[in-house]
């Protein structure tokens, strides 16, 4: 089995606070840490090109990006200053999903240990993301002809806004996103099938709802490949997530989306996406054991 990771995970945000992008160091630190079954490997990815993320993102936004270009206007809406690092780290998050599709592929399962910029439009990245990592490695398996048909699993707590614009009207790629209904982002596109949950929304009928989406989207989508936004973000003391899911909430979630996946003889590719957690360290919990969880699948097999 292959991890994705890259070494470009902090950025120095203007007042020196550095979250929300420590997680990914400290999650990358706790997989070596435990240890990893001997068949897995964890693996640098290449940095997207300019080739490969115009698959998915308009050419003039690809260059503002790379050149700092970017106005006050669409700084601000990022939620980053820009900078090289930015830039590196942006592309390396794309290639580690691209990676892990194409392990996932010849596999049954890869995972990124970044990825879920869920956000980023064609034209315009928002709500820290820069690009739409999801939306270029699918884009790029049907170039390079490894799948037809995709399904984007979306089960942080924020809508995923950007993937929708981009595959709206698609009907090779199939997107479900189960989400907050009154949280982040405000304006909601729609998806292929979206499940809106009311805040408070706790383990039972999370999962209730949950088993619902994936029966309809894995049955329409009648996918080669399925990419999992495993978000940490529904969790009850997320900063951001305003629903209540467990810890073990959330491993059932996993849980559900990979036994699903693995019944249909799926292949699935899963990225980190958000989590804010008031303890940095309760977020490196929820996505290690989405991690241990796929892991002990993909050695089972």
């Amino acid at each position: 089995m292959k991890l994705f990771y890259h070494d470009h995970f902090v950025l120095p945000l203007p007042d020196g606070h550095r979250f929300p992008m420590q997680k990914y160091a400290l999650l990358r630190q706790r997989v070596i840490a435990d240890g990893l079954p001997a068949s897995a490997e964890l693996l640098v990815p290449q940095a997207a090109s300019r080739w490969e993320l115009r698959l998915a993102h308009d050419a003039g936004y690809i260059e503002r990006v790379f050149q700092g270009r970017l106005s006050d206007k669409e700084l601000r809406r990022l939620g980053f200053p820009w900078s090289p690092q930015l830039v590196e780290r942006s592309r390396r998050s794309v290639g580690g999903t691209i990676g892990a599709c194409r392990a996932a592929l010849e596999e049954g399962i890869a995972i990124s240990l970044a990825g879920g910029t869920h956000h980023a439009y064609a034209d315009h990245g928002e709500g820290y993301c820069v690009f739409n990592d999801c939306a270029v490695a699918a884009r790029l398996m049907q170039v390079e002809m490894r799948a037809r048909r995709i399904v984007i699993l979306d089960c942080d707590v924020h809508q995923g806004n950007g993937t929708a614009a981009i595959f709206a009207g698609d009907d090779s790629v199939f997107t479900f996103s189960i989400h907050g209904e009154k949280n982040f982002p405000f304006h909601k596109e729609q998806s292929d099938l979206d499940i809106a949950l009311a805040d408070g929304t706790g383990d039972a009928a999370y999962l209730e709802a949950l088993e619902l989406g994936l029966q309809q989207a894995l049955e329409k989508a009648q996918a080669d490949l399925a990419i999992y936004l495993a978000g940490a973000d529904p969790f009850v003391h997320d900063r951001l997530g305003r629903l209540a899911l467990t810890k073990a909430g959330l491993a059932e979630r996993d849980r559900m989306v990979l036994e699903r996946c693995r019944t249909a003889s799926l292949p699935i590719a899963i990225v980190m996406a958000g989590g804010y957690a008031s303890r940095v360290e309760d977020t490196v919990d929820i996505h290690y054991q989405t991690i241990r969880l796929a892991c002990a699948m993909s050695t089972a097999k």
